[in-house]
């Protein structure tokens, strides 16, 4: 086997990824030369410490397995310790391709899209006024009746049970505080979000029914915990997440589609690209015909 190193991992990658900037001093959990050398190498690509917590772990456990390859990217999810499917806590499925996913602000929004031909919409509906949240939430399963529109709530997840909704989307924040198990009894299906490869590693032992990834660009809708992870990342991400029905998050607009779907992801979402549009519903026609196409 070839000596591991730091330095021949991060020669073979930082065309891909790029390299980080400043002085960094890895901390390591493991004695493994390959972990070791794997770590030190993604922090110097600019994977957070958590990130090249994971890959330095996966890389160990590949090279485990197969031998230690400098150019070979961890991407198996055995190396990951994802377990194998069917899986007995697994969430109710979804579609494979969510296609065009909507995120939208209201129910009337959430009506419009549906009408519009959006296959997939979310209610990311914000208030602190738990009557208006019932209102807004029932408005918008109301909305979807009678259109092929899936309808995921974001966040609201009683709220979602009581009424019936066909899913619920959480954030990472959001994960401790829900009763996953009464989502899961329900048979809602749940989509989680995640921001790179320790999130990924977190959700995937819930088994969600689909798997958002992001911010793909950068967005100025929300705060973001990383920095844009962009489309050499989103490919990385999807191949390890290849068993999930996958959607892509944050900044797309029609000029990135074709390389955000070059990716593999099988849906992406949009929220400004929609709601800010001169006309929402042209701009539905543009993306639908952009992902038949690609």
């Amino acid at each position: 086997m070839t000596a591991p190193s730091a330095q021949a991992i991060f020669d073979a990658h930082t065309g891909r990824f790029g390299a980080a900037i400043g002085d960094l001093t890895p901390s390591f959990t493991r004695d493994e030369p390959v972990y070791r050398a794997a770590k030190e190498a993604c922090l110097r690509l600019g994977f957070i410490e958590s990130d090249a917590e994971c890959l330095g772990q996966a890389w160990q456990a590949r090279s485990a397995r197969l031998g230690f390859d400098a150019t070979a990217w961890p991407e198996d999810p055995v190396d990951f310790g994802f377990h194998p499917w069917p899986r007995d806590n697994a969430f109710a499925p979804c579609p494979k391709a969510l296609g065009l996913y909507a995120v939208l602000p209201d129910a009337a929004w959430v009506g419009r899209m549906a009408r519009a031909g959006v296959p997939t919409v979310q209610l990311r509906f914000k208030s602190d006024d738990p009557q208006a949240v019932q209102r807004e939430v029932r408005a918008a399963i109301d909305a979807v009746a009678g259109t092929s529109s899936l309808l995921f709530i974001n966040d609201h997840w009683q709220v979602a049970v009581d009424a019936g909704a066909y899913g619920v989307h959480l954030g990472q924040e959001d994960i401790d505080e829900a009763n996953l198990d009464a989502i899961r009894a329900a048979g809602l299906r749940l989509g989680l979000s995640t921001h790179g490869y320790a999130e990924m590693l977190r959700v995937d032992a819930l088994s969600p029914s689909y798997i958002a990834m992001g911010a793909v660009f950068p967005t100025t809708l929300k705060r973001m915990p990383t920095a844009p992870q962009g489309p050499t990342r989103l490919a990385a991400y999807a191949r390890l997440l290849r068993d999930y029905p996958l959607v892509a998050i944050g900044g797309i607009d029609l000029g990135r589609l074709p390389e955000v779907l070059q990716s593999g992801v099988g849906s992406v979402a949009v929220v400004r690209a929609l709601v800010a549009a001169a006309s929402p519903e042209t701009e539905v026609e543009r993306f639908q015909r952009a992902l038949e196409n690609c």
